[in-house]
C-alpha cells in the first residue's frame, strides 16, 4: 500500500500553464462582467476606472523597479504609439460592448494575432510560408462568417470591433519593436498611463446617473482589481513557461466568453458565425504551433504577451 503523500507540488510548467488559465478566466470575466455593468453605466466611466488601478500597478512598479526613461526619440516616439493603440483598444472594444453580443465581439478581436502574422510580412521583413498565409486567410474567413450581411450585428460595434483588432495587432508588433530596448515594466507603465489619459478625456462628460451605490461601485472597483490581477497572472506564468506552449491556450477564452454570452447573456451565435469562430480559433492554434519558435524570437514574443493587458485591458 503506498503512502498517502497528499497533493503533488506542481513543476514549473504545470504552474505556468494554471497560472496563464487563470489569468484567462479573470479577463474572460472582466469582459462579461462588463458588458452587464454597461447596461447601466456609460463606457467611458467603466474605462477611467479600469485604468484608474492599471495606473496605480504602473507607480507601483516604476517605485519598485526604477522610471528611466530610454533617452533616442525614436524610442520615446514608439512607446507613444504603443499606449496609444492600446487606449484605442479599451475605448473601441469597451464602447462596442454595449451592442455586441460577447461571442461575436470577442472573436473578432481574436483576429489580432493573424493581422501581426499578416503586417509583420511588410513591417517587419518576416518571411511567411504558404500554410501560414493560408492560415490568416481562413482566420479571415470566419470573421467574415461573423460579420456576414444577416447576421444582425450591429454595424457601429462591429465596426469598432474591427478598429480593436487593428490597433491591438499595431501594439503588439510595436511591443516586438521595443524588445530588449526598453525594460517591460516600463512598457507597462508608461503604457498605463497614456491609456488613463486617453480614457480620461471623455470620461467627464459621461458621468453615471444615477451614481453607482457602494455595491456597485465596490464591484466596479474590483473589475479593475481583477483585470490588473489577470496581468501579474500572466507574468509570473510567462516568467515560467515559454510563450510557444501557452500561445495555443489563448483561444481558451474565446471558448470562456460564448460560454458567458449564451448562459449569462442568452445570445447564442447562429450556425455560421459559431463556423465562423471555429475557423479563427484553428487558424490561431495552427499558427502558434506551427513551427518551433527561435530562442530569441520566442524571449520576444514572450515580452509581448507578458506586456500585454489583455482585453481585456
Amino acid at each position: 500500500m503506498l503512502p498517502n503523500r497528499g497533493f503533488l507540488p506542481l513543476g514549473p510548467q504545470q504552474a505556468g500553464i494554471l497560472l496563464f488559465f487563470c489569468g484567462l478566466v479573470t479577463f474572460a470575466f472582466f469582459d462579461a462582467s462588463s458588458k452587464y455593468l454597461l447596461q447601466t453605466y456609460p463606457a467611458p466611466f467603466l474605462n477611467i476606472m479600469r485604468y484608474s488601478t492599471v495606473a496605480i500597478v504602473g507607480l507601483v512598479m516604476l517605485a519598485r523597479y526604477g522610471h528611466a526613461l530610454p533617452r533616442e526619440p525614436a524610442l520615446r516616439r514608439q512607446l507613444l504609439l504603443r499606449g496609444t493603440a492600446l487606449g484605442t483598444v479599451g475605448t473601441c472594444f469597451m464602447t462596442a460592448l454595449q451592442w455586441m453580443p460577447l461571442a461575436e465581439a470577442t472573436a473578432i478581436y481574436f483576429t489580432s494575432p493573424l493581422i501581426v502574422v499578416a503586417l509583420s510580412h511588410w513591417l517587419l521583413g518576416e518571411r511567411l510560408t504558404t500554410a501560414k498565409w493560408i492560415a490568416v486567410v481562413t482566420g479571415f474567413a470566419g470573421m467574415l462568417l461573423i460579420v456576414r450581411p444577416g447576421n444582425d450585428l450591429p454595424w457601429i460595434g462591429t465596426a469598432l470591433m474591427v478598429v480593436s483588432a487593428i490597433s491591438f495587432a499595431l501594439f503588439q508588433l510595436l511591443t516586438r519593436r521595443l524588445s530588449g530596448h526598453v525594460p517591460n515594466h516600463i512598457q507597462y507603465a508608461t503604457t498605463a498611463f497614456i491609456c488613463f489619459v486617453i480614457t480620461a478625456l471623455p470620461a467627464p462628460f459621461f458621468l453615471p446617473d444615477p451614481w453607482p451605490g457602494a455595491l456597485d461601485f465596490l464591484f466596479i472597483v474590483g473589475l479593475g482589481l481583477c483585470n490588473a490581477t489577470g496581468q501579474l497572472l500572466l507574468i509570473a506564468a510567462f516568467q515560467r513557461v515559454p510563450a510557444s506552449t501557452l500561445a495555443p491556450f489563448n483561444y481558451c477564452q474565446l471558448l470562456m466568453a460564448m460560454v458567458f454570452s449564451i448562459f449569462w447573456f442568452h445570445q447564442t451565435p447562429d450556425t455560421l458565425a459559431l463556423t465562423g469562430m471555429a475557423l479563427i480559433i484553428a487558424a490561431g492554434v495552427f499558427l502558434a504551433t506551427r513551427a518551433p519558435v527561435p530562442p530569441a524570437l520566442r524571449q520576444d514574443i514572450s515580452r509581448i504577451i507578458q506586456d500585454t493587458p489583455h482585453q481585456s485591458d
